[in-house]
């Protein structure tokens, strides 16, 4: 009898088409341990879920990630909900999971997206109802429980950073039956007592634990608060309904405290900048004042009267000096000029032609005779000589006739 003989590929089809045909295996919750979790740069999660009587392989591929509402990690107790399929290639089976849960959180997790749904359409978690964290906070009200590490951290920062400013602790339940309205009382009586900010929070847990946080309550109380609510709830990746409706969300206590606690250190630091920088422009504005000053001082010294006059005193004293020598120049130009003309009167003075024999002749009228024929035997003439003068009379006349060729005849009248 001819045995049947299949390929690798046939049987591993034949047990994809036998998983396939189990309907039970496409819709499945599976709880166990995870272990082996690897978060790949893809956005897959590679795990495996074990308990104590077997392992099985798993993975949520990227596009389901958006359903997962917490970090997953190993050891975590968890129910996933998928299907087992084989990856026909290695013929090995696995979970493929769309959702995962906590394990004993599920009910939770709906109950904390569907309050989270409702407050969020009803605009609680608006930017626009967010009061601004003073940044000089000197009260702070915490609500917190007395004996938890929150409040040792938060004190401990506080220290450091300011040891100024005053911490008022209201001591609350924040796990368990009445945590939810302990943290409310605790909000309603440090708001009343007008502190400048309140840190609400706890330390990390499970959804268990945190769940004080997650209740309705809280989150009106916190959004109804007239004093600016920091919510300080667990770790990095724990986030609550709280942390939501509060005007700032800190990862950790430790993390409020630095928000809320202005560092009073740097501001000393602030300070003698300001101080620094604030001497540097007093002494430039001094320079530039002492610079103008001497400016001025040299205007006024300019434009001063008696400036002023002794310019004129003196600008008067060289005008007087520039004419007298300009004075000095002309006389001296006239005396040249006057020597000059007394040379020139002196070659023309009657008296020294008189004094070289010459004489000047009036006739009675005292007119100058210088025609003989306009005088009359017996007339008497006043001769004037170098030396005195004469009285005489005509005796004779001596015409000088001109002929018609121009030449001049003598002729006596007796």
């Amino acid at each position: 009898m001819r045995k049947n003989i299949y390929s690798v590929g046939q049987v591993n089809t034949y047990i994809q088409n036998m998983f396939a045909q189990d309907f039970m295996l496409h819709q499945i919750s599976i709880k166990g341990e995870v272990s082996n979790c690897k978060y790949h740069s893809s956005g897959h999660i590679y795990f495996t879920l074990k308990d104590q009587t077997g392992t099985i392989a798993a993975v949520m591929f990227s596009r389901y990630r958006r359903g997962l509402a917490f970090q997953m990690k190993e050891g975590d107790k968890v129910v996933v909900t998928g299907s087992v399929e084989v990856y026909e290639r290695d013929g090995k089976y696995q979970l493929y999971a769309r959702e995962i849960e906590l394990e004993g959180a599920g009910n939770l997790y709906l109950k904390y997206e569907a309050l989270k749904r409702e407050l969020e359409e009803m605009g609680m978690f608006d930017a626009a109802y967010k009061k601004p964290i003073p940044r000089y906070a000197t009260r702070i009200g915490i609500v917190t429980a007395p004996t938890g590490a929150a409040i040792q951290d938060i004190r401990n920062i506080a220290a450091r950073r300011n040891p100024y400013v005053q911490l008022i602790l209201y001591p609350a339940l924040v796990q368990g039956d009445g945590a939810a309205a302990s943290i409310v009382r605790g909000i309603h009586a440090l708001d009343v007592l007008g502190v400048d900010v309140i840190i609400v929070g706890r330390g990390g847990g499970s959804i268990e634990d945190l769940w004080a946080f997650n209740e309705e309550e809280v989150a009106r109380a916190i959004f109804a608060c007239n004093t600016p609510v920091i919510s300080a709830v667990g770790h990095q990746t724990d986030t609550t309904i709280s942390d939501y409706v509060a005007d700032l969300r800190a990862p950790t206590p430790s993390a409020a405290a630095e928000l809320a606690v202005f560092d009073v250190q740097l501001v000393e630091k602030w300070l003698m900048d300001y101080g620094t920088q604030m001497r540097r422009q007093l002494e430039l504005k001094l320079n530039q004042m002492r610079t103008r000053l001497m400016h001025d001082e040299e205007k006024l010294r300019y434009l001063n009267p008696r400036t002023k006059l002794k310019e004129n005193e003196k600008r008067l004293d060289e005008l007087g000096a520039a004419l007298e020598r300009r004075m000095q120049a002309i006389l001296e130009q006239k005396r040249h000029k006057l020597a000059l003309l007394s040379g020139s009167l002196d070659g023309m003075s009657p008296l020294k032609k008189m004094a070289q024999g010459y004489s000047y002749v009036e006739d009675a009228g005292g007119h100058a005779l210088t025609d003989a024929g306009t005088v009359q035997i017996g007339e008497a003439l006043s001769i004037h000589l170098y030396r005195g003068s004469l009285k005489a009379a005509v005796t004779e006349i001596c015409r000088q006739d001109v002929a018609a060729d121009g030449s001049e005849k003598g002729r006596i009248d007796g």
